[in-house]
């Protein structure tokens, strides 16, 4: 062994070409206080170039300075740490913080010094790579979502299901197809996934996006209830295919004059029922108040500017049902109808933008069944053997 430690000697001291000495890597690692520094650097060479600091510009190289100097203001420590190559006094006079007098989660925030918690300023330039772009904006949340529960009172619109499931065995109510919105009203019945439902009542019309809504509080036939949207209860009716709506023989033709058109038919025009959305107290006050009126376009395209206009009331209204006309004299069919509900039209002054005065004669404070009952009178021509006693607010035989 021990002429074998001092071969191991002699070999390595026979080293002409130094090829045994080992020198000590130099570490080419940088620190922290070095990147810091290296990061200011930058700042004093761009004021260097332009003889004034960077500034919130639309150059993303000069805004990514901008907000680097304004993390280095923003923190006294590094300020302090970076005093001596600020050859240009951008940092100012700064003080180091005591890290103990770091007492909450806003200290910790507000010592940014590179700026990455900036939030986007509204000049920002549209170009700028932090600006979000064709980016879909996410769905407007539901204010409530229906969900059907328990209905605790059904013991009050249990007897209601019996008698329409008896009436229509007697054949005195009949089944007709989902066709329109407008056919959800208040006291409708219809059938849904082989179910009946009840809409008990319709809550205060509401705009939501491009069009009026309401809540309905809605009791089913196995003893649950819902307070859904009436558009969502149109969009789960028009999705059964098997969905019927509950109505009065008597009204059978009324609807099929309405919903069926055959080729030879020649459209004439609309005869619409608004409701007004007016938040006048005055107007609101009046129950059964509606819009009677005939139109020779679509009833959305009447009523858009409803608000701007004093035969509207002045304010936003709610198609309630219409009928469409074929082969007919719409204008003589308003005007009849009109002459009918007379004693019942609405006495009320209103004024337009202008302070000019308006009694609107379009406005009925009329029952809605009674209404669908006068046009399905002048469909048939029966009409003329009636009247409208406004007191009693019933159509009765002169």
């Amino acid at each position: 062994m021990k002429h074998f430690e001092e071969e191991l000697e002699r070999i390595l001291a026979d080293d002409p070409l130094g090829l045994l000495d080992v020198k000590p890597k130099a570490s080419n690692a940088i620190t922290a206080d070095q990147r810091l520094v290296a990061s200011f650097e930058e700042i004093n060479a761009f004021y260097r170039a332009n003889n004034r600091e960077p500034a919130e510009s639309r150059d993303i190289g000069e805004r990514r300075l901008f907000s680097r100097l304004k993390g280095l203001r923003e923190s006294p420590e590094r300020a302090a740490a970076l005093k001596e190559f600020d050859e240009f006094n951008l940092l100012g006079d700064t003080k180091i913080v005591d890290p103990a007098a770091i007492e909450s989660i806003d200290d910790i925030l507000n010592d940014d010094a590179l700026g990455l918690l900036d939030a986007p300023q509204p000049e920002s330039d549209p170009n700028d790579i932090f600006v979000l772009k064709h980016v879909s904006k996410a769905p407007e949340k539901p204010d409530h979502v229906a969900k059907r529960k328990v209905c605790k009172e059904f013991e009050q619109f249990a007897p209601l299901f019996k008698e329409q499931h008896a009436l229509l065995k007697s054949g005195m109510r009949v089944t007709v197809p989902f066709k329109s919105e407008s056919q959800i009203r208040t006291g409708a019945f219809f059938v849904l996934n082989g179910m009946l439902v009840y809409v008990a009542n319709i809550g205060k019309w509401q705009k939501r996006r491009d069009r009026h809504d309401a809540r309905l509080y809605c009791v089913y036939e196995n003893g649950t209830e819902s307070n859904l949207l009436r558009q969502s209860l149109a969009k789960a009716l028009w999705s059964d295919p098997t969905c019927r709506q509950l109505i009065d023989a008597h009204q059978r033709q009324l609807f099929d004059q309405q919903y069926s058109v055959s080729s030879d038919d020649k459209a004439t025009g609309y005869i619409y029922v608004l409701r007004s959305l007016s938040e006048d107290e005055r107007i609101q006050a009046i129950e059964n108040l509606y819009k009677l009126g005939f139109s020779s376009q679509p009833v959305d395209h009447r009523t858009a500017n409803a608000a701007k206009d004093p035969t509207f009331l002045m304010a936003d209204v709610m198609p309630v049902t219409h009928f469409a006309t074929y082969n007919l004299n719409p204008q003589q069919l308003e005007k009849l109808l009109h002459r009918f509900f007379a004693k019942a039209c609405l006495n009320l002054d209103i004024f337009d933008a202008a302070g000019q005065r308006h009694t609107p004669r379009e406005w009925f404070v009329v029952p809605l069944h009674i209404i669908e009952a006068a046009v399905n009178l002048l469909i048939s021509g029966e009409i003329v053997n009636y009247r409208y006693d406004e007191a009693k607010q019933e159509i009765v035989e002169r």
